[in-house]
């Protein structure tokens, strides 16, 4: 019998991704999108913080499926900005999405920062919410330095302006592939595979 797992995004990049994942380790869970389902209405991301946002949209998802669902929600924290933008990441600017806006009004924060204090960190929560009514969300960070300039063409939103820890290029000069198996969201994504495994698998007793 196989289950199905809604994951709450158009985004086919993190469909692939999450496939890829759990096509070797939980045999019989098949995972669609928002585009595979009936339209529902999706709430603001009201939360203060990213466990709230993705348990948020998880919730929901399953409201309006009955389908078991996971939703992420991710972004930038700097440590000279006390942990901002945080949640904010995608409307930083002030208009919700606008990557290029978002990351020049970041690097004019931080222009007077010297470079050994311009750290920060990728943060993705991965929330699993079932109609039974079992929850489970967990966190991962991708720790790195913000630099002054853009570079690299891979990747969206802050990814050309971060170097990673022990890597001297940016997440947007990473190959898919690589980025995906050490960012803040596929090591979530990771974590959180077993978790779906003893809550979803098929046949579990």
């Amino acid at each position: 019998m196989t289950v199905r797992l809604l994951l709450a995004t158009r985004n086919a990049g993190k469909l692939a991704e999450l496939r890829r994942l759990l096509s070797a380790a939980v045999p019989g869970v098949e995972v669609v999108g928002l585009a595979d389902v009936d339209d529902y209405p999706e709430a603001p991301e009201t939360g203060a913080t990213f466990a709230e946002n993705a348990l948020l949209k998880a919730r929901e998802a399953v409201r309006y499926t009955g389908l078991p669902a996971i939703a992420d929600d991710s972004g930038l924290t700097v440590d000279a900005l006390n942990g901002m933008p945080g949640v904010l990441s995608a409307r930083w600017s002030g208009r919700h999405g606008d990557d290029d806006a978002n990351t020049a009004l970041l690097l004019g924060q931080i222009a007077d920062v010297p470079d050994e204090r311009r750290g920060g960190a990728f943060v993705c929560a991965a929330a699993l919410v079932t109609p039974d009514g079992a929850e489970r969300v967990l966190d991962r960070q991708w720790r790195g330095t913000v630099i002054r300039e853009k570079r690299g063409s891979n990747g969206f939103g802050y990814d050309p302006v971060f170097v990673p820890e022990g890597l001297d290029v940016t997440s947007a000069e990473l190959d898919p592939a690589e980025k995906d198996a050490r960012s803040h969201r596929g090591q979530a994504f990771a974590a959180l595979v077993p978790v779906i495994a003893e809550v979803l698998s098929p046949g579990r007793s």
